[in-house]
């Protein structure tokens, strides 16, 4: 199974928490904001991307089925 991931760039403040939990999706662009760097995602990576989503202070991480 793959799950599509995307940061909602608008509502992103820059925690950097997705970044610091699950470095293999997530980084941090230029304006400080969370970037994905890895759009879909397999089995080695959901636990992390959902552990990044949940930790995200403002909910702007989203993980759908691909």
């Amino acid at each position: 199974m793959a799950w599509k991931v995307r940061v909602d760039q608008d509502v992103c403040i820059g925690d950097a928490i997705c970044a610091s939990l699950c470095p293999d999706v997530f980084e941090m662009n230029d304006e400080g904001k969370s970037q994905v760097i890895v759009e879909v995602v397999g089995e080695d990576l959901i636990d992390c991307v959902n552990e990044a989503a949940e930790a995200c202070p403002v909910s702007c991480i989203y993980v759908e089925e691909a």
